[in-house]
């Protein structure tokens, strides 16, 4: 043998070598693997669900309501130990703050994207979550807002977009017809924060006060950041109007109500459920009292009971306004995964809209554009101090609130679950 060929003979024999030795140690390996996973069940993987909302500023008291009803649902289904697509899930809610500014909502949504969240919860603002979703729809990511009522949000036909509340356009026609049956204003003030929550909510009870003939005087407009109301409300005293709806959230709201009633308006003042909280009691004080606001969808205090008992012990707090809806579409999100058997988004996304899903909430199903079906409308009164619901209007119907709680409580005596992924526990 030449030195040449026993050498190249030398090198297989020692390549050959290790790559059998490499191999028995690979074998080693993934049999030791194979066992760990074999002991301890089916693989995991962590699958991340996005929040955003104002988690500072003025209303970052909402932001965190919205945050708790995520947080809640996200830690009983992890509790729960869910097995989707043959692997245990663990899911990890990503929160982030949007601080209620339209320009950090596509920045929120890429930021998700980049992520690879599986689904989102969000935005709490109409004027955020309306730039924001425009990114998951391109992303191609499910999103449902709790909160986020303007119908422009649906009415762009992202199949990706959904809430589990209802729409302006359903929410200030309830508000306005009630003023209208108890009140009856001959003259109407109507103000908005120039924001597109506001504005559109404010269009859409002039709108109504309009078509039923009562006088709506010019609107006037401030901003979301107002606390000096003094010189709008001056104007507005000397047109005497017997009502005033102001379309914003309460961080504006109530200083508001209070400049109002500090120069003598004795107009009856309106709100929607940006305004609609126990908060307008420390931002208004004793000007709080008497105050009407609406919110799209049934109050805080009516959602399920199980749901009522698990938000108190953990947050010992009870929800504000919307947390039931936040919850409820967390959990839309991750029913939607175990029906479809998959955490991928193009997979479980159609599965969505066929959902019948019993939550905290009630019943949810969506329509083709998103929207929650027959979502209930509920108008508020401040009494003592507190936001006190007292009348649900469903469907054009309207109920007092006693009545509806007695026929809800019937009802879920007698609803049979065969779904327990659905079940509220």
């Amino acid at each position: 043998m030449s030195r040449k060929s026993f050498t190249v003979s030398w090198i297989h024999a020692t390549v050959a070598g290790a790559v059998i030795s490499l191999a028995l140690g690979g074998c080693g390996k993934q049999d030791e693997a194979q066992t760990s996973a074999d002991s301890g069940g089916p693989e995991q993987v962590t699958v991340k669900i996005g929040h955003a909302a104002p988690l500072t500023g003025s209303i970052a008291h909402l932001g965190k309501d919205n945050e708790n009803g995520v947080r809640l649902a996200v830690d009983e289904a992890n509790a729960r130990g869910l097995v989707i697509g043959g692997k245990k899930v663990v899911f990890e809610m990503l929160s982030e703050d949007d601080e209620g500014k339209p320009d950090m909502g596509p920045i929120i949504a890429q930021k998700f994207a980049d992520a690879k969240v599986a689904g989102v919860v969000g935005h709490l603002n109409s004027g955020v979550t309306i730039p924001a979703s425009a990114v998951y729809h391109q992303y191609g990511i499910p999103m449902i807002s709790g909160s986020a009522t303007n119908p422009q949000l649906t009415e762009q036909g992202f199949p990706e977009i959904f809430r589990t509340v209802g729409r302006d356009d359903q929410q200030g026609p309830a508000v306005a017809n009630f003023l209208m049956s108890e009140d009856k204003p001959r003259v109407v003030a109507v103000i908005d924060d120039a924001t597109s929550y506001g504005e559109g909510l404010a269009n859409e009870v002039e709108k109504t006060f309009k078509e039923a003939g009562v006088k709506v005087l010019p609107r006037e407009k401030g901003t979301d950041k107002q606390t000096d109301w003094n010189a709008v409300l001056t104007k507005l005293r000397g047109e005497k109007p017997d009502a005033i709806f102001f379309g914003g959230m309460d961080a504006a709201a109530g200083p508001l109500l209070k400049q109002g009633r500090e120069l003598g308006i004795k107009a009856v003042f309106a709100f929607g459920d940006g305004a609609c909280s126990d908060k307008m009691t420390e931002l208004a004080g004793a000007a709080a009292e008497g105050m009407i606001c609406s919110q799209a969808g049934i109050p805080a205090q009516a959602a399920s009971q199980s749901f009522l008992e698990a938000y108190r012990a953990k947050f010992n707090t009870d929800p504000i306004i919307y947390a039931p809806f936040t919850y409820d579409a967390a959990n839309v999100l991750i029913t939607a995964m175990q029906k479809a058997d998959s955490v991928d988004p193009a997979k479980y996304l159609p599965l969505i809209k066929q959902l019948t899903y019993e939550g905290a909430s009630g019943k949810i199903q969506f329509d083709d554009k998103g929207d929650r079906k027959d979502a209930e409308m509920t108008i508020f009164m401040m009494k003592d101090g507190k936001i006190a619901p007292v009348a649900i209007i469903k469907a054009g119907k309207t109920i007092k609130f006693e009545d509806f709680m007695k026929g809800a409580t019937a009802e879920a005596s007698t609803v049979q679950t065969t779904e327990p992924a659905t079940e509220q526990k």
